[in-house]
């Protein structure tokens, strides 16, 4: 049995930094990297991609909208499909020379915040972010919410999904994350995920808050790398994984060969 785990990391921004990365990449397999638009900087992408490396922790690109001073939490009423294809493809194909430049290669895309409840909704919104995965890299993996539209766009444009649950968050009915906004749907009880996530994959299944049931495949745990429990969370969810006998492994392997003209190769930061 193999599960992938993963977090948002990489979201400071300057020297303003948010959560401990340093420490999550010592227990996650993968890691979504913020690529400017909502959080993060190239400094900080190149930065992530090296540390990641070293490491052997698959890394992936984080697009959002472009909303720094809202984390990218913000709906954004009005962007067009087009508008979003362009903003996906502009962040992956940051990362993706930020990576080459570290002498690594990302394997994945994870839409953040709004950008990704507004496509985990809509399908016409999930058919504009596959686009611009595919128009980047068709040979990339899009990390999305099994049983929403973009598991299905994904499909729809020929890209590998790897479907993820969230150990963190609860479900409305629609199975996309209920809203921030509502009290409870956030989880800070590092035990208390723990729990969610080993029944979750355990069982197949996903319920939502009204106790709605849908039977789904699992190959990644999302902890957010913003939840100020998130590093206890993390390591008390790897402990009750392997001690149920589960193998922590990245659900899109990083090829580690030599990309591009790495600058850690050269002298120091």
């Amino acid at each position: 049995m193999r599960i992938d785990l993963n977090s948002d990391l990489g979201e400071g921004f300057g020297p303003w930094k948010m959560g401990d990365d340093d420490t999550m990449l010592d227990i996650v397999t993968s890691a979504n990297v913020a690529c400017g638009f909502h959080a993060g900087d190239p400094e900080i992408m190149h930065s992530m991609a090296r540390k990641a490396k070293a490491r052997k922790v698959a890394v992936g690109a984080h697009p959002g909208y472009r909303d720094l001073i809202g984390f990218g939490r913000r709906p954004a009423a009005g962007v067009t499909g087009r508008e979003i294809e362009r903003l996906v493809a502009y962040q992956v194909g940051a990362f993706q020379a930020v990576c080459a430049l570290a002498g690594y290669r990302m394997s994945y895309v994870k839409t953040h915040g709004a950008l990704g409840n507004a496509c985990n909704d809509d399908d016409g919104l999930a058919d504009a972010v596959a686009r611009g995965i595919a128009a980047a890299d068709p040979g990339l993996v899009w990390l999305v919410m099994p049983g929403t539209p973009t598991e299905r766009a994904a499909e729809r444009a020929g890209l590998r999904p790897a479907r993820e649950i969230y150990a963190d968050r609860t479900y409305a009915d629609s199975f996309n994350l209920a809203p921030r906004s509502r009290p409870d749907t956030v989880i800070h009880d590092a035990a208390a995920a723990s729990r969610r996530a080993l029944e979750m994959v355990s069982e197949g299944r996903l319920v939502s808050e009204s106790g709605k049931s849908l039977k789904v495949e699992i190959d990644s745990i999302c902890v957010h790398g913003d939840n100020p429990a998130s590093v206890e969370m993390a390591r008390g969810i790897r402990a009750a994984l392997e001690e149920e006998g589960w193998t922590l492994a990245p659900f899109a392997p990083p090829d580690s060969a030599s990309i591009g003209h790495a600058t850690d190769q050269v002298g120091p930061e």
